[in-house]
């Protein structure tokens, strides 16, 4: 069996799909299933069983012979939310016990860390274990998966291969549940399709230009190619960027998502929000090195295939991956 948390949500539901499409059925689901929105993510999909997030530990102990592998996806996601108990439960200590869990039972694996962690960048984008120590998270959130980065990375026991892997801007099907949090691909479309035109966030550093705020945008297709990719390859544990290697502008990501859907580039500025505007990140992206030097080989889409693909193939007709 293979577990996969968060199994309902964005990425999660994703990485089922992907690991069904490659012969493996004997997935089991984890996450809160009382979301209907986020539950259709699953169908159609092949799943052994779900578990709820709260009774995983308990059934995990009863069938823990039989779990061949761990994706660990599941987590509080809203940068918004500064409530530090709710991350500090879903977040730290979950993950704190998932990790011990594997390491009694001897089973690998893999879990979502954040870009988030890296702040405002100003020690670079380098997945250095080391670097972990220094960084500055600009929320909750990013403070969070940073907490469980250095406490795994000064655990004595570990499981036998473990990665955390730092999602940069991920995109792609099944995000229609996220609200605020879902890309700005999700909602240039929908505000396009409303309005005829999208908004994007002025520039307040004399360095950037409106619309040239630069970030590292990865197609979900992409990273679950790069799960699925350790899964299998079991060795070289550690903290892995995930990203797509190469930041692109706001202005390319929303120009790419009018000519997808066939409209007339019509692009406003507006005030970043004077509460957010000195937490912006004006540039992101992953230093990819770490993750190619073990043997991944895989092209990444670039930002022009990626938006095609996810407009024409499925926001256009509201359907999931």
């Amino acid at each position: 069996m293979i577990i996969v948390t968060g199994a309902a949500g964005f990425i999660g539901s994703v990485l089922i799909g992907k690991l069904n499409s490659e012969g493996y059925t004997d997935v089991v689901a984890v996450d809160d299933f009382s979301f209907p929105e986020k539950n259709k993510n699953l169908e159609g999909k092949a799943i052994s069983q779900r578990v709820e997030r709260s009774d995983f530990f308990l059934w995990l102990d009863a069938h823990h012979r039989t779990v061949q592998f761990v994706f660990h996806i599941g987590a509080r996601t809203d940068t918004t939310e500064f409530n530090k108990a709710i991350f500090d439960e879903l977040n730290v200590r979950y993950s704190q016990n998932m990790w011990n869990s594997c390491v009694k039972y001897g089973i690998p694996i893999v879990y979502a860390s954040s870009a988030a962690t890296y702040g405002l960048g100003e020690y670079g984008y380098k997945d250095d274990h080391e670097l972990s120590f220094k960084l500055k998270p600009l929320n909750p959130y990013g403070h969070s998966k940073n907490d469980f980065d250095k406490w795994a990375l000064t655990q004595e026991k570990k499981p036998y291969f473990w990665a955390g892997l730092k999602f940069f801007n991920v995109y792609g099907p099944n995000e229609y549940h996220k609200g605020r949090m879902a890309s700005v691909i999700f909602h240039a479309f929908n505000q396009i399709n409303a309005t005829g035109k999208m908004k994007l966030f002025r520039s307040h550093n004399p360095d950037f230009k409106d619309g040239e705020q630069l970030r590292d945008f990865i197609y979900v297709k992409d990273l679950v190619e790069v799960c699925f990719f350790l899964m299998h390859h079991r060795k070289n544990s550690g903290i892995y960027n995930l990203g797509s290697g190469k930041a692109r502008t706001f202005l390319d990501l929303v120009k790419n998502t009018f000519s997808a859907m066939g409209k007339t580039e019509s692009i406003e500025f507006v005030d970043t929000p004077a509460d957010i505007r000195d937490k912006y990140q004006y540039f992101t992206e992953a230093d990819m090195s770490k993750l190619l030097a073990i043997g991944y080989e895989k092209p990444f889409h670039t930002l022009e295939e990626g938006v095609k693909d996810y407009v024409c193939n499925y926001l256009s007709s509201n359907k999931r991956l």
